[in-house]
């Protein structure tokens, strides 16, 4: 079994936008995940907690995802 992989990834310093395509029978739909990345224990982690110096990185992510998904053709 091999296991999915993003179509798409968008990273502005520590904000990451991780896009997914999911064939239904409409098409493809297209789902983001957000994260913010750290280091602890000399690991890269991942968090869904932003704070506020963050949020206008999360914006220009998920804009740019959606830049993204819009220019992809239509199946």
């Amino acid at each position: 079994m091999s296991k999915q992989k993003p179509v798409h990834e968008i990273r502005l310093g520590t904000i990451k936008a991780t896009i997914w395509a999911n064939q239904t029978n409409g098409g493809v739909r297209h789902n983001v995940q957000v994260a913010r990345l750290y280091r602890e224990d000399d690991q890269w982690r991942q968090s869904e907690s932003f704070g506020r110096d963050d949020l206008p990185l999360v914006a220009k992510v998920v804009d740019l995802a959606h830049s993204w998904i819009y220019e992809q053709p239509a199946a």
